[in-house]
């Protein structure tokens, strides 16, 4: 459980293309946070950008957990993404602030004004939140952040196999892989019918993995979890039933499949933003 992190922006607003309870009430935000804090779940990630996210964590006992946030975007300029941060880090005693798109960086102003928090003593660790197509491993190079978080699963493994998280891991940044379950489109018996054209070869690896003796969501999360270059896998959940669900999975033992195989290729497919 200790590289399982927990996404919160169901606790900010309703999300994703499987969540069909909507946002999650104060009172469930609540007790899934306890019952992730007695799993032994250390780590939660959430953004300015997630709606009520960071408001409603900050009402609640976040002691238990290491909070990694976000910037709001350069477009609100570069002060107010300053001082958004700072509230973040006194609100939530954020540990970790991420540079929400890497577009931002753009701006040669930002980085080293995130550098300055770090160096205040604002926040312990600085990143960037990144897509496939951002190239990764060039910006760890370029900007030598301590943390990168980055879209990577057993549908999505186009990091791994072109090298970037090992290149990352051999940088010593730390790696926060998000999407583990590709919004739910792995578990999903009925697929949206704009993602029909990856119905047939879904069905196929949910085949293969049941053959196997496993689940697609045990499979799912064991296969990046089983990852040395993933330091944490964060998952979301809308209940604590939900949560259950993820501990449960990623107790089980991680069945022997071609786990290559089971990549996707279609951009469209991968990146939930063009859906």
């Amino acid at each position: 459980m200790s590289k399982l992190g927990l996404g919160t922006v169901q606790f900010g607003q309703a999300y994703g293309v499987s969540n069909l309870h909507g946002q999650v009430t104060v009172t469930g935000a609540a007790n899934i946070l306890r019952r992730a804090a007695e799993a032994g779940i250390g780590l939660l990630d959430t953004a300015a950008n997630y709606g009520e996210a960071e408001t409603v964590l900050a009402g609640l006992d976040t002691a238990p957990f290491r909070i990694v946030t976000k910037t709001i975007g350069l477009k609100n300029g570069l002060e107010a993404v300053v001082a958004r941060a700072r509230q973040s880090a006194e609100t939530l005693k954020a540990d970790t602030l991420l540079v929400h798109a890497a577009g931002d960086l753009a701006d040669e102003k930002l980085w080293p004004a995130l550098r300055q928090l770090k160096s205040d003593g604002v926040f312990r660790k600085i990143g960037i939140s990144v897509y496939v197509a951002d190239d990764p491993a060039a910006l760890a190079a370029r900007y030598k952040p301590d943390v990168m978080q980055l879209p990577f699963s057993l549908l999505d493994q186009r990091l791994l196999a072109d090298g970037s998280l090992a290149r990352l891991k051999d940088m010593g940044v730390e790696i926060h892989a998000r999407s583990l379950f590709l919004q739910g489109l792995l578990l999903m018996n009925s697929v949206p019918d704009h993602l029909m054209t990856a119905a047939p070869r879904l069905k196929a690896i949910r085949a293969e993995i049941t053959a196997a003796g496993s689940t697609p969501l045990a499979a799912a999360l064991g296969f990046v979890l089983s990852r040395p270059e993933v330091t944490f896998g964060l998952v979301g959940v809308t209940s604590v039933i939900e949560l259950e669900e993820i501990l449960s999975a990623a107790r089980r033992t991680l069945p022997d499949l071609n786990w290559g195989s089971m990549a996707l290729d279609d951009e469209r497919i991968l990146t939930p933003s063009l859906w």
